[in-house]
């Protein structure tokens, strides 16, 4: 009897769960040297208040410990450091790693850990982290819950889980627009920026099929969570979720 195998979405298209990771791997292999070139052409720079306002809601403090999970090029951390909090920036990709260590290099910052790590599986014992954060990451993981679950699992009792992601706009007529823009012009962006438009027309892809903000929030309540609350911004085109262990 043949056994049925198990498909996820990579963008619009249905791919093996076995493939996800590899695809996935690809798209920021493929765009991390341009990675945060790219976030201030397709945002206008917005990202960095985005990620300032996300760092404010966090609120690291000296002598905590907190995984930066998806951390990637450190843009999140960088922004932490100054906090006193001992922080490991976790990446899956090694190429979006390698990236924060150079622009670490750069800055001479020396106080951040830097650590490949699978956000299903990852390698820390439990009750480790008085926070876990995770930025435009997680709709690219291949179960959505499963990271949640090791979140919750590597947090200590009273630590608090905070991820800012892409979600679907409330506000009338602007959903058309960023519609239009994120499937015809981004991809076109990336082609002239990153010379990589089938990386970007992914990413615009992985945002539309990415769960609605309250969908969102009873999946990390599901995880284990308390307090569970949605912060939408631009109307909901950016959301910050968060939650406690308790």
């Amino acid at each position: 009897m043949a056994i049925e195998s198990k498909t996820v979405s990579f963008g619009y298209e249905e791919v093996e769960e076995s493939e996800k990771v590899g695809k996935v791997g690809a798209v920021f292999s493929s765009v991390a040297s341009k990675y945060d070139v790219m976030n201030d052409a397709m945002s206008a720079g917005t990202h960095r208040l985005w990620k300032d306002r996300f760092v404010r809601r966090v609120k690291p403090r000296a002598g905590e410990s907190i995984l930066d999970m998806a951390g990637g090029t450190g843009d999140i951390a960088f922004r932490m450091v100054d906090s006193g909090a001992d922080i490991t920036v976790a990446d899956i990709n090694a190429e979006m790693l390698a990236e924060g260590v150079k622009r670490a290099l750069d800055k001479d910052e020396t106080r951040l850990v830097w650590s490949q790590q699978n956000a299903e599986e990852l390698n820390f014992p439990d009750a480790h982290f008085d926070a876990y954060t995770i930025v435009f990451g997680i709709r690219n993981v291949t179960h959505i819950d499963k990271a949640l679950a090791e979140a919750h699992r590597v947090l200590k009792y009273g630590g608090r889980f905070y991820c800012m992601e892409f979600s679907q706009t409330k506000w009338p007529g602007f959903d058309k627009v960023y519609e239009t823009y994120s499937h015809k012009i981004l991809p076109k962006v990336g082609k002239a920026v990153a010379n990589d438009e089938a990386s970007y027309r992914y990413l615009a892809e992985s945002i539309a099929k990415f769960p609605p903000m309250e969908k969102f929030r009873a999946m990390i309540a599901d995880a284990g969570f308390s307090q569970t609350k949605v912060e939408p911004l631009m109307g909901g085109l950016v959301a910050i979720h968060s939650g406690w262990k308790v």
